[in-house]
């Protein structure tokens, strides 16, 4: 019996598609929705030798991660537990997943395929290739 679920979020229809399939499949599960702020996006201004700019880059990421969380919340009619945590995305899903005891992750893809998939890489594969727990798709 699935309990509680981790539902990675980034504000994307293919993460609000699978937010609402996870809540309407499993009406009676907690659901913990995880927003992953990415560092490798950290150092356009660095770069540049503009002081300040990965605190900058921070601070705007984690308020745009409250965002994302709070409107994920508001279209599921229950409670929900809100994380984010900084790291490479699907190593730090199956870490959270890991760490918060869910029995299943449900995840969004943005269902890319051929060159695209290559060299943009997959969130949701790798997760499903490495997760502890069952996990679903929704594309």
């Amino acid at each position: 019996m699935v309990k509680r679920i981790l539902v990675p979020v980034d504000g994307s229809d293919c993460s609000n598609d699978a937010l609402q399939f996870a809540a309407e499949e499993w009406p009676e599960a907690e659901l913990v929705l995880l927003h992953v702020i990415n560092p490798a996006r950290s150092s356009a201004g660095s770069e540049l030798g503009v002081p300040g700019a990965v605190e900058q880059w921070y601070e705007n990421a984690t308020t745009r991660s409250e965002t994302v969380l709070s409107n994920a919340a508001a279209t599921v009619d229950r409670d929900v537990e809100m994380l984010t945590e900084v790291g490479r995305p699907g190593n730090t899903i199956r870490d959270v997943a890991e760490a918060e005891d869910v029995d299943a992750i449900v995840i969004g893809s943005h269902g890319r395929t051929g060159v695209s998939r290559v060299l943009l890489g997959s969130v949701a594969e790798g997760v499903v290739r490495k997760a502890s727990v069952p996990v679903t798709v929704v594309r």
